[in-house]
């Protein structure tokens, strides 16, 4: 087969203690997904879980025990960082039950949903889409992927994000409106699921605005630190 130009490469994630990478297919994001988070945002209770898509060329890798550097985006003065739990599912499938889940799930990652906020607040506002908030390039940091058989308990580690060494968000996965598996469940309903796609799975309360020369440390107990620069 032929092509009218070269074709991008594949966008890969490191698989901790593997040589083979991760391939990506989609990244799905899971909204409003910590009581505390929503509660910061003006939304309250447990509503029904709602999904956006980022592309996979907004993946920026940071490889383990390396600082990843991201440029501050374009036509935002208010960026904000999210820190996530990603789940990497290794099997596919459509109409997942909660209590299969676990067997679709490859592996977990760290990673970072960052947000032109000012952005996203005009599209709600006029009621538009939020991709020139959420969708932009670079705007998916994520670390190296942990298989199952050796992340732990993932459904009660801790999450936090430090900012230039101080405390911005700090929770635990327990605190979750819809669980791992729960995601998993409504989300392949909505789309059929395939090896390769990522799930952000949500931010806890304290998302705040950072700037050039600052620098996010972030973490799930049991999976590799990410850390990201902003140039």
């Amino acid at each position: 087969m032929s092509f009218v130009f070269t074709p991008p490469p594949v966008v890969a994630v490191p698989v901790v203690g593997q040589t083979e990478r991760f391939p990506v297919r989609r990244i799905y994001c899971v909204g409003r997904n910590y009581e505390e988070h929503a509660k910061e945002m003006g939304f309250t209770g447990r509503e029904p879980p709602f999904f956006f898509l980022k592309p996979t060329d907004a993946l920026v890798v940071a490889e383990a025990g390396k600082t990843a550097v991201i440029p501050y985006p374009s036509l935002t003065s208010n960026l904000h960082h999210e820190i996530e739990l990603v789940v990497a599912i290794g099997r596919g499938g459509r109409n997942i039950r909660a209590e299969d889940a676990t067997h679709h799930i490859f592996g977990y990652a760290v990673g970072l949903d960052m947000t032109r906020r000012d952005l996203q607040t005009e599209m709600k506002k006029l009621g538009r889409p939020w991709c020139i908030g959420k969708g932009y390039d670079q705007s998916a940091p994520i670390g190296p992927i942990t298989p199952v058989s050796q992340a732990g308990d993932i459904g009660q580690a801790a999450i936090w994000l430090q900012v230039n060494g101080t405390d911005r968000q700090r929770s635990n996965v327990s605190m979750l409106i819809w669980n791992i598996a729960e995601t998993i469940e409504h989300l392949s309903r909505a789309w059929e699921l395939q090896p390769g796609d990522l799930i952000y799975t949500g931010t806890p309360a304290g998302v705040s605005a950072v700037v050039k020369g600052d620098l996010m440390t972030g973490c799930v107990d049991g999976l590799s630190l990410i850390t990201i620069k902003v140039a």
